[in-house]
């Protein structure tokens, strides 16, 4: 699992240009990380060690060999 903050404060802008900030808490604030993750293209692999990514990697490849 990736370490998520449990509160966090984000910044946006809504349609109308204007800014806001949010203070979020416990499930939302996890899940508010992970979508602003996928907003800067980060992966879940991206916050794997090295070794713990390439063990992925190669459970990846061995199962699409298969196919």
């Amino acid at each position: 699992a990736v370490k998520r903050s449990q509160k966090v404060t984000v910044c946006y802008q809504d349609i109308s240009g204007e800014t806001h900030e949010l203070t979020v808490e416990d499930r939302f604030a996890v899940v508010l990380q992970h979508e602003i993750d996928h907003l800067n293209g980060i992966l879940f692999l991206d916050h794997l060690s090295t070794l713990k990514r390439a063990l992925y990697k190669k459970k990846i490849k061995k199962m699409l060999a298969k196919k």
